[in-house]
């Protein structure tokens, strides 16, 4: 099996084997367990992850309740860009919703690999500046939704999420209570 990054990166451009060995030994492919932390709240992030199969969640604590800010799945990338930027605590916990394969991202290694390899770095920025321009659209898109629309969406775009994810972090994702997701399930049903 190919490494996800190499099969990315060969995409784009031709990469000599050295490269191919570089990427590899720089980004492995992790399995962790379910329930495994990735990133918890305070900790400084050091890695990013690309999901190659599984489902993390990002949440906060607010209130002493845990809110869901995010929901990725396979061919998504997940990091806390400001704890990483900053070197700062982070404000999240990034955690496995269920059995995670990830690419793991190290920034030192990732620089390390940029001086090695100038090219990447250009081809790299180019590339999470469009993830990152899309993410925000969907955002965007998304927020200004209302609470059956979002659900919908959600349905429409990743409708395998609602059987992974259980209903009350779907709701916290949705930004709404649990009782309210039981209600608009129950009006579509009847449409």
């Amino acid at each position: 099996m190919n490494h996800v990054l190499v099969e990315q990166l060969s995409q784009m451009t031709g990469l000599s084997t050295e490269e191919k060995q570089a990427i590899e030994q720089s980004f492995p492919i992790k399995t962790f367990k379910k329930g495994t932390f990735l990133l918890k709240e305070g900790q400084i992030a050091r890695d990013a992850f690309l999901i190659i199969e599984g489902c993390i969640r990002r949440y906060h604590i607010e209130d002493g309740e845990e809110i869901t800010s995010g929901l990725y799945t396979e061919g998504d990338s997940i990091a806390d860009f400001n704890s990483l930027a900053n070197q700062s605590p982070s404000k999240y916990f990034f955690v496995c919703s269920e059995k995670v394969t990830v690419a793991v991202i190290n920034t030192e290694k990732e620089a390390a690999l940029y001086k090695r390899f100038p090219r990447f770095e250009a081809i790299c920025r180019v590339e999470f500046e469009k993830m990152v321009g899309k993410k925000n659209e969907e955002t965007e898109a998304f927020t200004r939704k209302t609470p059956e629309g979002k659900y919908l969406s959600l349905q429409a775009t990743r409708p395998g999420l609602l059987q992974r994810v259980p209903q009350h972090q779907i709701a916290s994702y949705l930004g709404i209570k649990p009782e309210t997701l039981s209600r608009i399930r129950k009006r579509l049903a009847v449409k």
